[in-house]
């Protein structure tokens, strides 16, 4: 890590996996917070207002036409970005070099700046189980949301998880990822 040693966390407008992210998020040093608007409506509903989340990181929201805060990026502040969790449709704005949110702008100027990222990406199988704020709901990602997983796989730079198992094996977590029944 470099000098600074700070983590970018974007997240998406997902409830996959959301509580689980913030502990994780919260479980590492120097972690600022990247927040698209939808993140924070979803933040929100899964009880995380940002008012609260304030206490904990640095936080950056969408509200900027231009995205001043990834100029972070350029001054080398940070080492890694962590995408997590990642809708499809952030994922396929990733994929087709598409940067009109926060998040997706943050993670094509990383990509220009040579830091390394890692993106959860919410769909990727055929059939899947969620927390949805009212319990756990049966989802089927379409064929395209699936494709578009694999190919930003291919991306240079980008290391694309898609449990959080496989998550926390990749994070710089000073203690051990604590196991996915305890979430």
């Amino acid at each position: 890590m470099s000098e600074a040693g700070r983590i970018a966390w974007a997240i998406t407008g997902s409830g996959h996996y959301i509580e689980e992210c913030l502990e994780l998020a919260g479980g590492l040093p120097n972690v600022d917070l990247y927040l698209s608007a939808a993140a924070a409506e979803v933040l929100q509903v899964y009880g995380h207002p940002v008012k609260g989340l304030r206490e904990r990181f640095r936080i950056f929201r969408d509200s900027a036409a231009s995205a001043p805060p990834v100029g972070l990026f350029y001054k080398g502040v940070y080492d890694l970005l962590v995408v997590a969790p990642t809708t499809s449709n952030s994922v396929a704005k990733m994929v087709f070099g598409i940067s009109d949110t926060l998040v997706t702008n943050v993670y094509a100027q990383a990509g220009k700046c040579r830091v390394p990222s890692i993106v959860f990406a919410c769909d990727v199988a055929p059939e899947m189980e969620t927390r949805a704020p009212a319990g756990m709901v049966k989802v089927y990602p379409r064929p395209i949301d699936l494709e578009n997983t694999e190919r930003l796989r291919q991306f240079e730079l980008t290391r694309v998880v898609t449990s959080l198992n496989e998550l926390c094996d990749v994070l710089p977590l000073a203690e051990p990822c604590p196991s996915i029944s305890s979430f």
